[in-house]
């Protein structure tokens, strides 16, 4: 057995039923096995072992009074993964299905994600199973509150620095950030995703969708192709959904198709994004709405289907797994060109060699959604030197970093003789600087 092979199967024998950990682990460390083979003290430092292993991981309890005075108590987590390039950085993700595994895997993606950002950060990932839907702003503050005075004491502008993610917004980034200055009584950029009126970044929000799109703009550009008269297919609709769809369209774009987690709506004439965002982001409401308010809008129950639409660009965006083998193989067959990944892990591994072998332009979530983590970035900048940037000038360095990332996972494919395989790509690009770090750091 290979050294790769061999620490797979110890994290396998050591992390039971954490699959979508294993699952991460695996397309990651199979893609690295040329870059290992380059260099075979990675072996004697037990590097891939350390590289694999989170350097601290935190479970709590976070009990709190719903607005009929019954209490519960929900499941905590901040997986701290990796420091070597710079403090923890990764978001917070408030839904049903978190557990150990989920934030385990986020947390490893994240550190290739931040490195190749170019930006200081390293990796880490939490959040809880509470589900903020359904929850009045109070028990969501309630909420907020019972988890960020456990969470404080372990974090810091540099040390651990959490954001956003799934069920995590401005309300809930507000809840936390009042919480965290009200303990710790200082004002620090601890969080990022803030509030425009207490520290936050212009961009910020559009940040994942816009980078999304940038992207795949740049891709095309090589092929000499653009997003002018494509017809796209955005999964999920929140933050990301939504702006990768505002900008796809900017760029010329068609977005006929978004779900939510009850089923998908279908826009022949192209998404009326105002209309989705009025749904979701004003009145918290379901996608199915759309179908009721936009003529000639179709609503179908179940999220599957979306993937049978015929389009020229697929953006997941909603979650983990979303994409099997089988809607890959659908998107093949009706005539997917690119592929690029909104969420995080949104293809199984079935599913992404069906998109390779098909010669589809399929862009990993380490690179395709890095523009989240690393406008974050700058807001942790813009808030330690107490300055503001424009709109403009934040949206031009997202635009900057976005292309810059494109180039560097194509250059690295290229350099192991995998021309455009851009999962092998991203994860060497992001690895080699935190292989190269941790080195020179010894055995810490």
């Amino acid at each position: 057995m290979t050294y790769i092979d061999n620490v797979l199967a110890r994290l396998k024998e050591k992390n039971p039923g954490e699959t979508e950990f294993i699952q991460a682990a695996t397309e990651i460390l199979q893609s690295l096995k040329p870059v290992v083979e380059k260099h075979p003290e990675y072996e004697k430092a037990a590097l891939l072992e350390r590289f694999t292993e989170p350097e601290r991981t935190i479970m709590f309890r976070v009990p709190w009074t719903d607005d009929n005075g019954r209490v519960h108590v929900n499941k905590g987590y901040r997986v701290e993964f990796n420091s070597a390039i710079g403090p923890y950085k990764g978001g917070l993700r408030f839904h049903p299905s978190v557990n150990l595994s989920v934030i385990k895997f986020l947390g490893l993606e994240q550190i290739l994600k931040n490195s190749l950002t170019g930006l200081p950060i390293g990796g880490g990932k939490g959040g809880s199973d509470f589900d903020p839907k359904g929850k009045s702003d109070r028990e969501v503050m309630a909420f907020c509150q019972s988890f960020m005075t456990e969470l404080y004491r372990h974090i810091g502008a540099d040390t651990d620095v959490p954001a956003g993610d799934i069920g995590v917004g401005g309300r809930e980034i507000g809840y936390l950030y009042g919480q965290y200055k009200r303990i710790a009584n200082e004002f620090t950029g601890v969080l990022t995703g803030r509030g425009l009126s207490y520290g936050g970044s212009l961009i910020r929000k559009e940040a994942t969708g816009y980078g999304l799109v940038y992207i795949v703009e740049e891709a095309m550009k090589w092929r000499n192709d653009s997003f002018e008269g494509k017809t796209v297919i955005v999964s999920g609709s929140g933050n990301v959904a939504i702006y990768a769809c505002e900008k796809a369209q900017q760029l010329g774009a068609k977005v006929v198709a978004m779900y939510d987690s009850n089923g998908y709506i279908y826009d022949k004439n192209g998404i009326d994004v105002d209309v989705v965002r009025q749904i979701k982001e004003v009145e918290r409401g379901r996608i199915k709405e759309y179908a009721d308010r936009v003529k000639g809008a179709e609503y179908s129950e179940g999220c599957n289907g979306i993937w049978s639409i015929p389009c020229d660009v697929a953006l997941p965006c909603a979650t983990q797994n979303e994409i099997d083998k089988e809607s890959a193989e659908l998107l093949v067959k009706n005539g997917v060109r690119y592929v690029a990944e909104g969420a995080n892990m949104p293809s199984t591994l079935e599913a992404i060699d069906v998109f390779k072998r098909a010669k589809t332009v399929y862009l990993p979530a380490k690179a395709a959604n890095a523009g989240g983590v690393a406008t974050s970035a700058l807001e942790m900048a813009q808030a330690s030197g107490r300055m503001f940037w424009s709109a403009e000038k934040v949206d031009k360095k997202l635009k900057e970093i976005m292309v810059n990332i494109f180039r560097n996972i194509d250059a690295a494919a290229n350099r192991y003789g995998c021309d455009d395989d851009y999962v092998v790509g991203a994860n060497i690009a992001g690895f080699e600087k935190v292989a190269d770090a941790m080195m020179s750091q010894g055995i810490v």
